[in-house]
């Protein structure tokens, strides 16, 4: 869908900008009333018996998939965010309104903190969000996180010790990014190490739309780094971090089996995407909102979604890649998505599992067994939480 910034329609589209916008998942504010019920009749983990309306890309049909919750790895966590497994199998868990750090076991679930990221100060959606480790954690033991300060977003690594007393073991924060614009909305706050072992980061626009095409700021982003914080080798420009632009608010990012970088991304009003990224692509926020007209997208130099959602059945978030599909946490949706792949386009519909049955869906993590880690998002502010809740799931996919 076209959007242009000529008209009084867009002028008064801004002004409504904060109060009605998919966000992370349902408006600015928690939503009311009980969870939305399954759209198939049923809150099994079984797909949807109906085609979702999202998808517009292909006829053909797909493999069908499935997914089974085969444990509950964790309960009632306060608001996690970001997610990483250790090479033991235990998990790494940030807590967005804490700003603390937890050690989840592997197999009892037994939460252990790490420490508080000093600094980090949640507000609306900032706070404490994406974690990642090393590509050689196992010698230098360095955490980076993604977190809101009192003045923006930034990136910054701590050294994990151990042998310190529960609580204290993670060091003060050595920032190696700053200025990344901060808003009550749209920080973005996905990070993670790529196949090259450099550190991409996905950011938001803050709410002031504009920030996604001006090259200079930091925000509506998709940022490429050395694990210092430097511009990495290969980037568009030598001397700019900035990899992608004409984005709104990227909160996930995998790579496929070919080392291709995909990204989820929330759409305001009308689509959620999926986006194939290439370096120096223009996105098209806040001009173009989904897929559009197939040669407007040429016209104008900008990339088109690979696959698009109404918002109201995504709202998405983290994003893994396994056996050939892309799995995608949806918030407002309060569902998961599988995007089966051919190649870099969709190999047919997607499908939706466990429609409102947790409630709001964040993270997902492919782990080391081929089970996927996903946690759920119900003590945002924005969830129906239930006494268990937070959780992180485990899920068998095929």
């Amino acid at each position: 869908m076209q959007r242009t910034g000529a008209t009084a329609l867009f002028a008064a589209a801004t002004l409504l900008f904060v109060s009605g916008c998919s966000d992370d998942g349902g408006g600015n504010g928690p939503r009311i009333g009980p969870r939305a019920p399954s759209k198939s009749g049923t809150n099994s983990g079984s797909p949807s018996a109906s085609a979702p309306s999202s998808s517009t890309s292909s006829s053909a049909a797909p493999k069908k998939g499935t997914a089974k919750v085969v444990a509950t790895v964790a309960q009632k966590l306060n608001t996690p965010w970001g997610l990483v497994e250790l090479s033991d199998g235990d998990l790494l868990v940030a807590s967005r309104d804490t700003g603390k750090v937890f050690r989840v076991g592997a197999d009892d679930g037994k939460k252990t903190e790490l420490g508080a990221v000093a600094g980090a100060s949640p507000r609306g959606e900032g706070g404490l969000l994406g974690l990642a480790v090393s590509p050689t954690f196992g010698a230098d033991r360095m955490v980076y996180a993604y977190f809101t300060t009192e003045s923006d977003n930034r990136v910054a690594r701590m050294m994990y010790d151990e042998k310190r007393p529960a609580g204290q073991q993670l060091g003060a924060p050595d920032t190696i990014l700053k200025g990344i614009p901060k808003g009550t909305v749209h920080n973005g706050g996905r990070i993670a190490f790529g196949p090259d072992k450099m550190l991409y980061v996905g950011t938001g626009e803050s709410g002031d739309r504009g920030l996604a095409q001006d090259k200079e700021s930091l925000g509506g982003k998709i940022l490429r780094m050395t694990p210092d914080g430097q511009p990495a080798d290969g980037n568009p420009s030598a001397d700019s971090v900035v990899y992608s632009y004409g984005h709104r608010n990227v909160q996930g990012l995998a790579w496929d089996k070919n080392k291709r970088l995909w990204a989820s991304e929330f759409g305001q009003d009308t689509w959620d995407e999926l986006n194939l990224i290439k370096p120096d692509g223009n996105y098209g926020w806040p001009e173009v909102e989904g897929k559009g007209e197939e040669d407007e997208f040429t016209a104008q130099g900008l990339v088109a979604p690979v696959e698009q959602w109404k918002t109201a059945d995504a709202s998405p978030s983290g994003i893994a890649i396994v056996n050939g599909s892309v799995w995608m946490a949806a918030l407002g949706g309060e569902r998961l998505w599988r995007i089966p792949l051919n190649g870099t386009r969709p190999a047919g519909t997607p499908q939706e599992f466990f429609v409102g049955k947790y409630g709001r869906l964040r993270t997902v993590e492919a782990a080391d067994d081929g089970t996927l880690l996903v946690t759920t998002s119900n003590t945002d502010g924005r969830g129906d939480p239930g006494s268990q809740d937070d959780r992180i799931l485990r899920l068998k996919v095929t």
